[in-house]
């Protein structure tokens, strides 16, 4: 569980990395919002596409061998990056290699390693291994806005790689894929094999048959349950209220208000230490009540905190530190409760890939919001109308949360 989350917690400072990069790329090579964000989307649309098919890799080849393949083009992208000139080369590396790289390290790598290792407790592990990516990803910020101020965004990027190549042989030396290769079970279990998620078969250790076609039997069969649209849905405006908006644009919309860099970087880090708490006490939560209206309340809170942001920004002072706290507490909880009902509904067995598929319609939203975002401040000069569509969206996704059915509604009893 450490190395996952300190694993997590580097793929996060690299997804950090374009909010600090975007007005520096702009000024010195004269591309405007719309260019950058196209890059950006296709980064975050890779992103959740990697992820249903990663599981399915991961459970034949193994979770260590994926994640250092993962770290290596990681450090390829970001290294290489530092020497782009044009916008098909950010394309190029920030869109499909990094992204090809976050992928395989994003929020299906969390909720396997937890459902693999954990029967009692799986949704704190989850909370806590979500709140590793999402909040680092906002901790970051501040030193990676420090190093673009006064060293360049070069330096930047390079100081990224490097932490991800530091990575590489921790997880080489500490990494294990299953309980029984230490001789363990899952934590909680009580027989060999309880609570693992993976249909292994003797001869691969993994599932069988053509990898490219599993997630997509997978997808199918998920497909004709409607819980699936709506879990699908509802993950799809939580990508679009948090790193497509908020973490790709925020720092530019404070910049527009007059808050330096350097500050608005800060306030995103502040907003990652409520994360922390939030998204922790979340999992906690979806252990022990129905995920359903815990889902509803983060929408439709996170969707009112997003119609009083242009509010926040005009004011500044106080009323940006309150939007700070409140939307901070709210930035991902929404995943532990996400995850749970994925394996209520679909089963522990199929959680990897299923939730693989949700979380591709999380960056599809995120990628829409990027690059809407970025439209829109096109054609407005200001992100007001960005801000209140997505504060609609929150609102709607939280009715949405309670029209999911399964059959565990009740309130849930302490594990």
């Amino acid at each position: 569980m450490a190395v996952t989350f300190l694993a997590l917690l580097i793929a996060a400072g690299v997804r950090s990395t374009p909010g600090v990069l975007l007005m520096p790329l702009e000024s010195e090579f004269g591309w405007d919002r719309t260019t950058t964000s196209v890059a950006l989307s296709i980064n975050l649309v890779l992103y959740g596409l990697t992820g249903p098919f990663v599981a399915a890799i991961m459970d034949r080849y193994g979770i260590r061998r994926i994640m250092v393949i993962a770290l290596c083009l990681l450090v390829s992208g970001m290294a290489l990056s530092s020497l782009i000139q044009q916008s098909w080369q950010l394309n190029l590396l920030w869109g499909i290699v990094i992204g090809l790289g976050t992928g395989s390290m994003a929020n299906v790598l969390g909720a396997m390693v937890a459902n693999r290792w954990f029967v009692e407790r799986r949704g704190l592990v989850v909370g806590l291994m979500t709140a590793s990516g999402a909040t680092g990803q906002l901790l970051f910020l501040p030193l990676l806005a420090n190093i673009t101020v006064s060293a360049g965004w070069r330096s930047t990027v390079l100081t990224v790689a490097c932490g991800a190549l530091l990575l590489i042989p921790i997880v080489l030396l500490f990494m294990r894929n299953h309980p029984r290769d230490v001789g363990l079970t899952p934590y909680g279990a009580s027989v060999e094999g309880e609570g693992s998620t993976v249909a292994t078969t003797p001869a691969s250790g993994g599932p069988s048959g053509n990898l490219l076609l599993a997630p997509l039997r997978v997808l199918v069969t998920a497909a004709k349950r409607p819980a699936f649209w709506l879990l699908a849905g509802t993950f799809f405006f939580c990508g679009f209220t948090t790193n497509g908006l908020i973490g790709t644009h925020m720092i530019s919309a404070c910049l527009e208000h007059g808050i330096p860099e350097v500050q608005a970087a800060g306030m995103l880090a502040f907003m990652g230490v409520f994360d922390l708490v939030g998204t922790t006490l979340s999992g906690w939560l979806s252990d022990r009540w129905d995920n359903r209206w815990l889902l509803f309340w983060y929408y439709a809170l996170r969707g009112l905190s997003l119609m009083f942001l242009p509010y926040a920004l005009d004011a500044n002072g106080i009323s940006l530190v309150i939007f700070s706290v409140f939307y901070g507490l709210d930035w991902i909880a929404t995943v532990p409760p996400t995850v749970r009902l994925t394996a209520d509904i679909f089963g522990k067995e199929n959680v990897g890939m299923v939730f693989g598929w949700i979380s591709a319609s999380h960056q599809l939203g995120a990628a829409t919001a990027a690059y809407g975002a970025g439209l829109l401040h096109t054609l407005f000069n200001d992100y007001v109308v960005a801000f209140l569509v997505a504060g609609g969206t929150g609102v709607l996704a939280a009715f949405l949360a309670l029209a999911i059915r399964t059959t565990k509604t009740a309130k849930k009893r302490p594990v």
